[in-house]
């Protein structure tokens, strides 16, 4: 008996395969991750490299290589992240609870992000904002497109909170971060942390970004006026898995 596979793919992935998502026949229902790679690879040995250093999402969760996932479960073939071509319209837009994590293809307020961290008890509020710059290593970007994997994007924007909250007791952080198309000087993402004291915004606020490089699944395009290229991590070897660095 012949099982299906569905593993949905994102930014570069997508593109090399030129789908979205692919089925993948095999004899098991259960397997490692480990195994579910190396069947992928055997089945798209043209693409080797690219699934060796990429990540499974099994129920919007990262997966290490010893779990055990299923075809039942919701999966997908995550390419290193830090950001991604414009995603699908359902994948456009999702609130999250309270507000304090967004994902949109919206234009963002730098203010309303804020506000989401402004309370009396806290003496010490930062914004973190990110912008597309035109000149790169000497090469002119027209635009950047992102992508995301929306509901996992949604969650491990809350575990990053949840991370600060537990680290700088009392501290709260609100992160929104645009898909689709972002010109240049156009804000991409707005990082606002607030703390009762100052030293404790500026560790959280540096924490905030570098863990959203880290963990994030969103993905981002630069377009130049030659050519484009998808922009990986760019943090040395990807293991989203890892616990953060103390």
């Amino acid at each position: 008996m012949t099982i299906q596979w569905n593993i949905e793919l994102f930014a570069g992935l997508a593109e090399r395969f030129n789908t979205a998502s692919i089925i993948l026949e095999t004899e098991h229902d259960h397997m490692t991750v480990s195994s579910l790679k190396k069947e992928l690879i055997a089945a798209y040995p043209a693409h080797e490299a690219l699934i060796s250093v990429s990540f499974v999402a099994c129920n919007q969760t990262y997966a290490s290589d010893e779990d055990n996932v299923s075809a039942s479960d919701e999966l997908a073939l995550l390419p290193p992240v830090s950001g991604g071509e414009e995603a699908s319209e359902e994948r456009h837009t999702a609130p999250a609870a309270g507000a304090r994590y967004m994902i949109t293809a919206e234009p963002l307020s730098v203010e309303a992000v804020t506000a989401n961290v402004i309370v009396a008890e806290h003496g010490a509020a930062l914004t973190f904002t990110g912008t597309t710059r035109e000149w790169t290593h000497n090469q002119r970007t027209v635009r950047l497109d992102y992508e995301a994997y929306v509901p996992m994007a949604l969650k491990t924007l809350q575990q990053i909170g949840d991370e600060i909250a537990e680290r700088w007791p009392g501290a709260l952080c609100a992160i929104a971060h645009r898909i689709g198309q972002v010109d240049i000087a156009e804000i991409s993402v707005v990082i606002a942390v607030s703390a009762p004291h100052r030293d404790a915004c500026y560790e959280a606020s540096r924490y905030a970004i570098e863990r959203l490089k880290q963990i994030v699944p969103i993905w981002k395009k630069e377009i130049w006026e030659d050519g484009s290229e998808w922009k990986g991590h760019q943090q040395g070897p990807w293991n989203p898995v890892a616990p953060p660095a103390q």
